[in-house]
């Protein structure tokens, strides 16, 4: 049994670190050298949804092209014998899984076996997989085995997730559920830790932790603590020895790791948004860095009475490598459908001076000036067709950005989102409102059922006093009418109560978006965002409950939310129970992780808050992401009697 060892190398991100890792995997485990000019070894790759799902966000197919990969298949799918050809496995180490590997290798399918399992394999299962390698006459044929480790989801340098597949068994709904038993609950949390172990493991580093008390996050951090103690122990097997540390950026000082249970603020989740990428993330359909498209064909040429025609479903791919989205996913709307019309007018400048060189270069005649022009144009056209291939990869760039930002809009639109999330930022922030609640739930234009049912949830949990009986049947006879189904207010009524026993609500901060009026310059003619009537909201940094809490716990601050957290430190000997830090010093790195899902809104938030802080990292995690029709439908889900 092979274990695998990080290299050395200086991988700054989290990204660039399970990168490195897959690549050194789809190399036969050898460090994979960028650099190589031979052939590579052709081959191809096996996986199930978990591999898949973990590869797709962090290599395209022309990069797995260049690792040698020809084919890759689900490990499930019918699949032909290519007998002269080596194949790579990259699968989680699950009953059906093993029995389908086992299966692979009685057929004979492939040249040789190199097996890895994306979370370590249990002795028991190793031994099924070898009497299925004897029994077969394939021993040699097994190339290698290895654990990887490699249990979690990339989607940015500083954001990860725990998966995809099944989320449904880590979700909000599952670890709240009032009947949940305490061997389901077990289950959960080690499904958790395994992951979180796995990215450490990537990392190679070893936290301190930092939980609040009583929550699920305490159960994850007790689990995750003995488990990193029990592995540095063995000091023999180690994953957290030699040449694992010390690399990349966290050389100097061991990380923070901050768990935070969904529980401390589910506001954040149901609010409206007004940023590029949490946009896209609530109102489109946009997961593992994919977001997918109907461009709606209309039936305008069509005769009459014929079928409206079919909507073409398109999907772009939001990546590390679009510069466009790196710069602007984390700004404001406005600003972004400024930014794709000024890109737009740049790259048509770009192609008229092209054009206008054509046309020159086509001058006929022998006079002096043409002659000298010719020569001058030559140097010019030569760099403009060499910059060809960069200005076709901007133009491709400007038209996925125009058709996201152009869906987007049509939603802030038709929904009035700009309306929504100006007076939900009022509302966390316990600033005058200008309009009655009533009127914006009774307002037959502004936002679906959904819209309304969010915007009052978020209302219900913010409010210090909760609403008297006489007003709260009203809200909700004005709810009914505008047809939201009331579900999720039964589950939030309870999980008030509760809090409300355990601690205060929490607080949003007290600073609010100001409008900037609505003449700013996108509204020019000339674009094609046609933002009339959206307000050109402009955001003010204010810290939610989530970047306060990692705040007051990587600053080292005494903060009543945070006094009483639990500090686990698994390199030292005895583990303690005690809420008293032994390192005083401030923290450079940190971890967040959310037991019971995050979302984009709070990753945005942390990273405009460290962006203030020279040196320092954050990295944001979560059991799995949602926006807040998903969410919504757990919270209806848990309130149904």
């Amino acid at each position: 049994m092979v274990r695998v060892k990080m290299a050395a190398a200086a991988a700054a991100s989290i990204r660039e670190r399970q990168t490195v890792a897959l690549k050194r995997m789809l190399n036969f485990n050898v460090p994979h050298v960028k650099n190589n000019t031979g052939e590579p070894v052709w081959k191809v790759l096996i996986f199930d949804r978990f591999g898949q799902d973990i590869i797709s966000p962090l290599l395209s197919v022309k990069e797995l092209r260049d690792m040698g990969i020809t084919l890759h298949l689900l490990l499930h799918s019918d699949r032909d014998p290519i007998p002269d050809v080596p194949a790579v496995y990259f699968v989680m180490p699950t009953e059906e899984n093993i029995d389908r590997m086992c299966q692979d290798l009685r057929n004979q399918l492939y040249e040789s076996y190199y097996l890895n399992f994306i979370s370590a394999i249990s002795r028991s299962k190793l031994e099924d997989i070898a009497n299925a390698a004897l029994a077969a006459s394939a021993v040699t044929q097994v190339a290698k085995v290895f654990d990887q480790y490699l249990n979690f989801i990339t989607l940015e340098d500083d954001m990860f997730v725990l998966c995809n597949q099944n989320k449904e068994l880590v979700s909000y709904r599952a670890i709240n559920r009032p009947d949940i038993t305490d061997t389901e609950m077990e289950t959960i949390m080690d499904t958790i830790v395994d992951s979180l172990f796995c990215f450490f493991v990537t990392l190679g580093a070893v936290p301190i932790i930092r939980c609040s008390r009583g929550t699920a996050a305490e159960m994850v951090a007790v689990k995750l603590d003995k488990k990193l103690r029990e592995n540095l122990r063995d000091a023999r097997n180690s994953l957290f020895t030699g040449d694992t540390l010390g690399a990349g950026q966290f050389s100097f000082q061991r990380p923070l790791l901050v768990l935070v249970d969904r529980n401390i603020d589910l506001a954040t989740p149901l609010h409206h948004t007004w940023t590029y990428q949490a946009l896209v993330h609530d109102v489109l359909d946009f997961h593992l860095n994919r977001v997918n498209l109907e461009e709606s064909s209309g039936v305008e040429n069509s005769p009459a009475g014929a079928r409206p025609k079919r909507k073409n479903k398109k999907s772009y791919d939001l990546t590390a490598v679009d510069k466009f989205w790196q710069k602007h996913k984390g700004s404001p709307f406005p600003e972004v459908a400024e930014s794709v019309q000024q890109e737009l007018e740049s790259y048509r400048a770009q192609e008229d001076e092209v054009k206008r060189l054509k046309s020159i270069m086509g001058l006929e005649g022998e006079d002096e000036g043409a002659i000298s022009m010719l020569s001058d144009n030559t140097a010019k056209l030569t760099s403009a067709v060499s910059s060809l291939p960069e200005l076709l990869e901007k133009k491709r760039l400007i038209d996925l950005h125009t058709n996201v930002a152009t869906a987007v809009l049509e939603h802030i639109k038709t929904r009035k989102l700009d309306v929504y999330f100006e007076y939900e930022e009022k509302i966390m922030s316990k600033t005058t409102l200008d309009k009655s609640l009533l009127d914006m739930i009774s307002d037959p234009y502004a936002g679906t059922p959904e819209d309304k049912m969010r915007l009052f949830l978020i209302y219900y949990i913010s409010a210090q006093q909760a609403p008297s009986e006489a007003d709260l049947e009203q809200y909700k006879k004005a709810l009914t009418e505008a047809g939201c189904n009331l579900t999720p207010l039964q589950y939030i009524k309870q999980w008030k109560a509760f809090a409300k026993m355990a601690s205060a609500p929490t607080s949003y901060g007290n600073t609010a978006t100001k409008p900037m009026g609505l003449l700013s310059r996108v509204m020019n003619t000339g674009s094609q965002f046609v933002m009339e009537g959206v307000k050109n909201l402009v955001l003010k940094q204010q810290n939610l409950p989530v970047t306060r809490i990692l705040d007051s716990l990587m600053e080292m601050k005494s903060n009543p939310e945070t006094d009483d957290y639990r500090y686990f430190d698994p390199k030292m000997l005895r583990g303690s129970d005690s809420s008293v830090p032994r390192n005083k010093n401030p923290f450079q790195e940190a971890i967040v992780f959310v037991v019971g899902g995050g979302n984009y809104i709070e990753y945005q938030n942390l990273i405009d808050y460290i962006k203030g802080k020279q040196g320092k990292h954050v990295l944001y995690g979560c059991s799995e992401l949602f926006n807040a029709s998903q969410f919504i439908k757990q919270l209806s889900l848990l309130g149904q009697k």
